[in-house]
């Protein structure tokens, strides 16, 4: 996350915003365009709340203690989010670049036009993924960089679609990632509390 943190931010500041959005928007193929519209999903909620839900199948994680976990690591960065869109209001890469020639969008692709500021599915998929990590095992957690290298396909994708610039995958990627951390280990820091209070499901 702090290689991301930092090569993404030297992107920001060194590569223009048509530029980056150009070079992602532009690299397209037939299969990329299933891929990259598929992918997306995995940043909406109609995918992550029935993954975390579905976890609990698992008896190590079904409890009240892993519930009030995912709730607070996935929904407060989306909230966080959805009110930034709000505040700044940016508008999305089909609105300003309307009339470039170059732009690649399919017709069934959604067409999204304001608040682009921060990506809510990058925020979404950092979030998901970085819980996921964050709750594995200690002998699996070589799988946290699947995880990320998926997180960053999300973003990705969002560029490709024409939904988003680099700065807003990037900072909503900081936003749930970075917010996740947070939440996850000053959440730790009362697990003992918490269990006393409400036990196992």
């Amino acid at each position: 996350m702090l290689v991301w943190t930092v090569v993404g931010g030297i992107m920001l500041m060194t590569i223009s915003k048509e530029h980056l959005f150009e070079a992602v928007n532009t690299t397209y193929a037939g299969w990329s365009d299933v891929l990259f519209y598929y992918l997306t999903y995995m940043g909406q909620a109609e995918v992550i709340a029935p993954v975390l839900l579905l976890l609990m199948l698992l008896p190590a994680l079904r409890n009240w203690w892993y519930l009030a976990l995912a709730a607070a690591c996935n929904l407060i960065p989306f909230l966080l989010d959805q009110l930034l869109k709000s505040i700044f209001d940016q508008p999305r890469p089909r609105l300003l670049y309307y009339d470039r020639l170059w732009m690649h969008y399919q017709p069934h692709w959604p067409v999204y036009l304001s608040r682009s500021f921060p990506s809510g599915h990058s925020a979404g998929a950092f979030s998901f993924f970085c819980f996921l990590a964050l709750i594995l095992p200690a002998g699996n957690r070589s799988l946290g960089l699947i995880f990320f290298v998926m997180a960053l396909l999300v973003c990705y994708s969002r560029m490709y679609l024409a939904a988003h610039f680099f700065e807003d995958v990037y900072a909503g990627s900081i936003l749930g990632g970075y917010l996740t951390l947070f939440i996850y280990h000053l959440m730790e820091q009362y697990k003992p509390t918490f269990y006393k209070k409400t036990g196992a499901l």
